[in-house]
């Protein structure tokens, strides 16, 4: 993304403000994953959305001020030969400007910054609890100037979350945006192929996620969106299964949950298929229930329509299919009404998808359900979930369903963004035999 983007995005942000104020967004840092060796580092989502910066250790203060005069700065790492050639390359505050359109100083000078930034604003806005270091630092800055008042200093006299406003920013992506998650959403498609066509009996679950992980890397996208669900026969039952370390067995059904991650976007993708290329009688019979309420949830996405909409019909169509199939036993209204389909479908329909995999935004505002609008992104993924030992004919028993894609509201409705990856019984089958040929 060019830096005019990040550029209106911290202008639109600062927009709904109060003047006077200041905004702090402080960059994530790296995390010690056993004595000297880090995990791979990955940027706080605000940061990024609003820098494009992908550096450690820094700070961006937005200020805003009595006459609505926006200005913005950024505290970076210095540049440091020794380091750079142990760890990396490092921007420095001299190239922050060409390179990111941002004024910038040395991390170094945090302190002197902020005191600054915060000296005579009437607020300060960010993101409360995150990071204790930076409030500690903060209370400490406004402790000294209300000691200094005689002198003409003047601290905050409040601290705002800054949620309310990145994260509903956030919520309606950008045309940059969707354009990254289409590209992530191709991506773990075919990922999600490669995973079906390399599929076979006596191969581990960790070889599938092996299979995906390089589709990623190779075209692009080096890390996934979160940890990969490869759980075939019950572990399919364990919602976040990611032991992935058990062998596939013909007969069995695997359910993968994987998405990349791309330039800090998400995809996040969920199919179901035989292991050994061909579903059985009650396989293909839970997994089109499961596929009949998915179609039907993504039809009803348009502007206006909820969540809560959305597991009404999901939890409908279960329940009737349920009956019918005889693993739920009663009367259909009263089966609805108890949400009798619970004890297989435990999660919900679906959740905002961006930045992070659940991605930020209020699901209820006034306390009422949030209506979809356009530029909107957030998941449909139905399932059900049917372990050993449940209250129905054996025959069902270890099977697990879900299937999940990713969702653009438009004006006049809804863009499946991840269409391209396979999930009729017919083009599953289809695509395994193709191996197998």
């Amino acid at each position: 993304m060019q830096s005019d983007c990040y550029l209106q995005r911290r202008q639109q942000l600062l927009a709904q403000l109060p003047a006077n104020s200041v905004v702090l967004i402080a960059a994530a840092s790296e995390q010690s994953r056993s004595r000297d060796t880090e995990y791979p580092f990955r940027q706080n989502s605000d940061f990024w959305y609003y820098t494009g910066f992908n550096e450690p250790d820094a700070l961006l203060i937005l200020s805003k001020d009595q006459q609505a005069h926006c200005d913005a700065l950024l505290l970076c790492r210095d540049k440091d030969p020794l380091a750079e050639i142990w760890q990396g390359r490092r921007l420095g505050p001299a190239a922050a400007l060409t390179t990111l359109g941002l004024k910038a100083a040395s991390i170094s000078e945090q302190h002197e910054q902020l005191t600054q930034a915060i000296n005579g604003k009437n607020a300060v806005y960010l993101t409360l609890g995150e990071q204790p270091a930076l409030e500690q630092q903060l209370a400490s800055i406004m402790q000294n100037l209300r000691q200094r008042e005689k002198r003409g200093d003047i601290a905050p006299v409040c601290l705002h979350d800054l949620r309310p406003f990145s994260s509903e920013q956030r919520l309606i992506k950008d045309e940059a945006e969707l354009a990254t998650m289409r590209r992530a959403a191709q991506i773990s498609s075919q990922a999600h192929h490669r995973a079906m066509q390399f599929c076979r009996a006596g191969a581990f679950e960790y070889q599938l996620e092996a299979e995906i992980l390089h589709e990623f890397a190779m075209q692009g996208a080096r890390f996934p969106a979160y940890n990969s669900i490869v759980g075939s026969g019950e572990n399919g039952c364990i919602l976040h299964y990611t032991e992935n370390s058990c062998p596939l067995k013909s007969g069995d059904l695997v359910l993968i949950d994987a998405g990349c991650e791309l330039a800090g976007y998400a995809a996040d993708i969920s199919r179901t298929f035989p292991v050994n290329g061909r579903f059985s009688a009650e396989q293909a019979a839970i997994y089109q229930l499961v596929l009949a309420a998915q179609l039907a949830c993504i039809a009803a996405v348009k502007p206006g329509a909820t969540f809560t909409e959305l597991n009404h019909i999901a939890e409908q169509i279960l329940t009737e299919g349920l009956l019918k199939l005889g693993i739920l036993q009663g009367d259909l209204t009263e089966l609805i009404t108890s949400k009798a389909c619970k004890q297989y479908f435990m999660h919900g329909i679906g959740h905002w998808l961006g930045l992070d995999v659940h991605d930020v935004g209020a699901y209820k505002v006034a306390g009422a359900d949030r209506p979809f609008a356009a530029g909107m992104v957030l998941t449909i993924e139905p399932g059900l979930y049917i372990a050993s030992g449940a209250d129905t004919a054996e025959k069902w028993w270890g099977l697990a369903v879900r299937i999940e894609d990713n969702i653009l509201v438009t004006s006049e409705g809804a863009e499946n963004m991840t269409a391209a990856c396979v999930k009729s019984l017919t083009d599953i089958e289809q695509l395994m035999r193709q191996n197998s040929a």
